[in-house]
């Protein structure tokens, strides 16, 4: 049993971080960090205090604090995460990792950046760019989020195919245990198969084994040039049956392929106002390359291009400057913003098949709307087989049909999902939001092992419980 937050314990954390870094008994302002980016109601959580510490000793002090008096912590970057893994689902404290912002070091030499976990992802290439370097695991969100829960999700993004996710790129982690104890995992080291590899073990944890209070990051150097591709296709299987034949044929591994149905073309087209070139579109790619030779990657992109074309796209645009690409790209940013438009009631999933099974995905996500009477556009990470299924309710339909059905819906296409080879999560992680569902694709075996795992970090389960799953 959890105890709670009192006056007593309100002062003492205010005694380790400043009484301007907690917040405490103000419900207006607890209420902004009771909830993430997760739009259904039900997951969001208020928490009874919030404290925002200045580093790693105060992390330090609030964690020991906290295991003494057996008060639930819940570690949060910007709250940009889209599984509830932020929220403070059994109340206690919220620790915002918001002024741990500095970027610590650019270490030229070793070509790596050290940085704390409340750096906006986005600031890490802003300050990268004059060096000509960059960090290449970021996620889509890079502008919002921040470094330390693009660790704790092991965040990707519509770049996955080229450069990997984020873990690829974090070689080193100083954290601070449930007990308050601060380690040092890894290093600036490329290489290191000294005993386990307990950094990629943190990395995708969701804040359940430890807090990041500095992380060693890899860079690669930046690229100088890039240009993107929009093809038009008549159906999906034959817009992806083309996408392995770009690396097989053309010998090339683009940045990203980004993949969008027609559902998902038709409604943006009709949000921004536009009309569909091609209305016989029933899907799209949208493919990056990026190099540092204009002309190499001109000749590279005019090889996928004919790969693209003699493989059944209707029509293939290229796009080399800001300008234009942002004109290829726009109705792939404006997808989500077109179905907020029909029904701010929706639920964002981010399901993950092998890519030759997107096809077989196409007939599963049909049924399921026609026999549950929502929306279901599904668009994403083609090259990865990460794709955003997004459920939407129907403005007709009643609130409460929408709650009773969302749940046999959503249990239906994971299972459907699994049978193909696939999983619940690519990118958001599991969270609040979907740990009911992980008994459909791992084993008691596997869950098991999770929560050996998770007890022997934090053997009181005081570290953001209740999420990815329960322990009793």
């Amino acid at each position: 049993m959890y105890q709670p937050v009192t006056p007593a314990i309100a002062e003492k954390l205010a005694a380790i971080v400043g009484s301007k870094n907690l917040i405490y008994q103000d419900e207006e302002k607890l209420e902004n960090y009771s909830r993430d980016e997760v739009a259904e109601k039900e997951y969001a959580r208020m928490p009874e205090v919030v404290v925002k510490p200045n580093s790693a000793q105060e992390v330090s002090a609030v964690m020991k604090l906290a295991n003494d008096a057996n008060i639930p912590v819940t570690p949060r970057g910007a709250g940009t995460g889209l599984s509830g893994g932020a929220v403070a689902a059994h109340g206690g404290i919220l620790l915002s990792v918001e002024n741990m912002n500095r970027i610590l070091e650019v270490d030229l030499d070793n070509l790596m950046v050290v940085v704390e976990p409340g750096v906006v992802t986005n600031e890490i290439n802003e300050t990268l760019k004059e060096h000509g370097l960059f960090f290449a695991g970021y996620p889509m969100s890079l502008q919002s989020c921040f470094v330390g829960g693009n660790v704790a999700e092991n965040a990707g993004g519509g770049r996955a195919i080229k450069y990997g996710v984020t873990g690829r790129y974090i070689l080193g982690l100083e954290v601070v245990l449930p007990d308050g104890e601060i380690v040092q995992f890894g290093g600036k080291r490329v290489k290191d198969v000294t005993g386990y590899n307990m950094v990629q073990l943190l990395v995708g944890s969701e804040g359940t084994l430890g807090i990041f209070t500095k992380i060693i990051i890899k860079l690669l150097p930046l690229p100088t040039t890039k240009i993107d591709l929009l093809a038009l296709f008549p159906d999906v299987e034959t817009a992806i049956n083309v996408v392995p034949r770009i690396m097989t044929e053309g010998r090339l591994v683009p940045t990203g392929i980004e993949f969008m149905d027609r559902l998902s073309i038709s409604t943006t087209h009709d949000y921004l106002g536009e009309k569909m070139p091609y209305p016989e579109t029933n899907a799209a790619l949208l493919i990056e390359l990026d190099g540092s030779s204009a002309q190499q990657l001109r000749d590279d992109a005019l090889a996928v291009s004919e790969i693209l074309t003699e493989n059944g796209a209707m029509e293939v645009y290229a796009a080399e400057t800001p300008d234009t690409q942002e004109k290829i790209w726009k109705v792939r940013r404006n997808i989500a913003e077109a179905f907020k438009a029909i029904s701010p009631v929706q639920s964002l999933e981010d399901i993950v098949v092998p890519i030759a099974r997107i096809p077989d995905l196409m007939p599963v996500l049909a049924e399921l709307q026609q026999k549950y009477d929502v929306l279901i556009p599904c668009y994403g990470h083609a090259g990865d087989g990460n794709l955003h299924a997004t459920v939407v309710k129907k403005t007709e339909t009643d609130i409460n049909v929408w709650r009773e059905t969302l749940p046999r819906l959503l249990e239906e296409l994971y299972q459907k999902v699994f049978a193909l080879g696939g999983t619940i999560s690519g990118e958001h992680g599991i969270g609040y939001k979907r740990k009911s569902y992980l008994p459909l694709v791992l084993s008691e075996a596997e869950i098991a092992l999770m929560k050996k795992i998770k007890l022997a970090f934090d053997p009181k389960n005081i570290l953001n419980p209740g999420k990815i799953f329960d322990l009793t």
